[in-house]
């Protein structure tokens, strides 16, 4: 790359070429990519071409030696009066310090960048993204909204509505994070018609309507509504399959503030996938799930041969966060434990992804403890879990499920009913999602049945079934239904029961819900056997038996597992290693 507009020396592009050659060898031979650099400064080289010289110097060390020291202080040096190399270094260097946990030192060189780069539109917008990043990752998304609402303004009086976009979306993904509702709204309708009604490069329109889009559904999503968000979700798929039609077009744009793209076309289609997961997992596809994470893995695979992307890793351990759930579910908990040790794995590689899932690697490992019947760790784990998050809809999803554990312990009535009080679905619930205002009334139902307070829980268990059939919640109306079922069986109105556990059966079986099939098919024995329906009942015994042996098998080869030992884990980081036990430490009695 020349240095200046003159025309630059032969030894320059000399040097420079051998320097790019040992850079991308294969192996690269970083050795000699550095001494070809050093050596420029031998020829006392003018000014500029200096800057440069410490500009790459310091991008090399930083990016492919551990010499910090040193690739610091070519960097800083950088930082000179050329406008080619001084946002470029201003940039490296900020993520350097960021790297070094130097945020406070990154934070001045970043600003002093932004104020003195608005004549050179690209690097003004890239730094003006670079520190609202840096805010978003210190959990200041105040300052972070406030500087992408300056990008956007900036990006509309320079011309490039696409930027200005991206500035937008941006900035209504940070308000969604921080449930600023009211401010979304708004900010995502105005996105709508900006990003309808530019007439632009396809990829990057359609680019755009994926961001969008993206948004739109884990707004949904986030807010329970499983039902209504499939038109969105519809278009976000139809729009994902339109952008890997398309060509990637080799003409740049011409408005330099507009050299920007949100995401690589492969990342959006592993981004589509998870919202898909997540969709199936919320509505209780779980086959669909299934389905669609294996192919969202298979792609991960292939894309962190090529890419070490930190959002990959980010990608990989959500999609595992779903399928694991799912395995719980369909009784595949040797599965899922495998998989949460994976989610370990990857956790103890990268302490930013830790950071970001300790409470819901706790919160799963909560689930498989109730799935295998230990009821104190998944206690242990839930508390973990609810010491380590500030998001409201994961602390109220561990306090459902922390409620189920105290109800069937059957002894903790004091930190059940204070749970209880923080979770009324009646009465200042906390959060908008609908699904789990939903399992809150499943929970007082299932509370009031064991309390033989019959009335009181069809009350909750048909404010259940209201709401999980209102944006079809197709696990939460079969768990509703059973025990409504078991409600009107115990009442001895067995045609009401029958009218009851017959749907819960199919739906069970359609999900498919181990444990809801296993509850159904005894309490249809039950049934039949109570209405002299002997061949039916023999037939509704024969499928217990069934699925009690399925998962009976299952349970011993989870408890079996070395990583059963992870129940024990509560602080600090995951362990690594995992020593094999003799067999199952758990009782089976809460299976049979």
């Amino acid at each position: 790359m020349a240095a200046s507009t003159e025309t630059p020396e032969p030894w320059y592009l000399a040097l420079l070429g051998f320097a790019e050659h040992f850079r991308t060898s294969s192996p690269p031979k970083i050795r000699l990519c550095v001494h070809c650099l050093q050596a420029v400064f031998q020829f006392k080289p003018p000014p500029r071409v200096e800057a440069r010289t410490h500009l790459q110097l310091g991008s090399v060390l930083y990016r492919h030696t551990k010499n910090s020291e040193l690739a610091q202080t070519h960097l800083e040096k950088a930082i000179s009066q050329f406008e080619d190399v001084k946002f470029e270094a201003a940039s490296i260097l900020s993520e350097f310090y960021c790297q070094q946990n130097l945020v406070d030192s990154a934070k001045p060189v970043l600003r002093k960048a932004i104020q003195i780069s608005q004549q050179t539109p690209y690097w003004h917008c890239r730094l003006l993204f670079q520190l609202a990043q840096l805010h978003t990752l210190e959990k200041d998304l105040v300052s972070a909204c406030d500087l992408l609402g300056v990008g956007a303004e900036y990006a509309r009086v320079m011309g490039s509505e696409y930027t200005r976009s991206l500035f937008l979306l941006s900035k209504g993904m940070l308000l969604l994070m921080e449930r600023k509702l009211s401010e979304v709204h708004p900010l995502l309708t105005l996105c709508g018609t900006i990003v309808e009604n530019w007439q632009g490069n396809p990829i990057q329109k359609e680019s755009l309507r994926v961001f969008f889009l993206v948004l739109q559904v884990t707004h949904y999503l986030d807010a329970g509504q499983v039902k209504s968000v499939k038109p969105c979700l519809k278009q976000l798929q139809q729009c994902i399959q339109t952008i890997s039609t398309l060509h990637d077009d080799e003409i740049l744009p011409t408005n330099p503030a507009a050299l920007f793209h949100w995401l690589p076309k492969e990342h959006m289609c592993v981004l589509v996938y998870l919202v898909t997961v997540m969709h199936s997992m919320q509505a209780g596809y779980l086959e669909k799930a299934q389905k669609y994470t294996d192919k969202a893995l298979m792609q991960l695979e292939k894309l962190k041969m090529l890419d070490n992307s930190p959002i990959l890793s980010t990608f990989q351990v959500i999609l595992l966060e779903h399928i694991i759930m799912c395995r719980l579910v369909t009784g595949h908990k040797a599965t899922a434990l495998q998989e949460i040790s994976q989610v370990c794995q990857l956790c103890q590689q990268s302490p930013r992804l830790f950071t970001n899932h300790a409470a819901q690697l706790h919160t799963l490992l909560g689930l498989y403890c109730i799935s295998v019947n230990c009821m104190d760790n998944a206690e242990a784990q839930f508390t973990a879990a609810l010491q380590m998050t500030t998001h409201q809809e994961l602390w109220t999803f561990i306090v459902t499920n922390l409620a189920s554990v105290y109800i069937r312990e059957g002894n903790r009535h004091q930190e059940l009913y204070s749970l209880l009080e923080r979770i009324n679905p009646d009465h200042n619930f906390p959060v908008s999602s609908h699904c789990l205002r939903a399992a809150a009334f499943y929970i007082r139902g299932l509370l009031s049945f064991f309390q033989g307070r019959y009335n009181e829980a069809k009350r909750f268990l048909r404010e259940t079934l209201k709401m999980s059939n209102a944006e079809d919640l197709n696990r939460l109306t079969a768990c509703s239904l059973v025990l409504l079922g078991h409600i009107f069986f115990v009442l001895g109105n067995h045609r009401e029961s029958n009218n009851m556990v017959v749907p819960a059966m199919q739906l069970a079986s359609k999900i498919p819900d181990m444990s809801v099939q296993l509850w159904s098919s005894a309490l249809l024995k039950d049934l039949n056997e109570a209405c002299g329906n002997t061949m039916d009942a023999h037939e509704a015994a024969q499928m217990h038996q069934n699925f009690s042996q399925q998962l009976l098998q299952d349970h011993i080869a989870a408890c079996s597992l070395p990583e059963h030992n992870l129940i024990s884990w509560t602080d600090g980081l995951p362990p690594v290693q995992f020593q094999p036990q003799n067999g199952p430490t758990t009782s089976l009695a809460g299976l049979l």
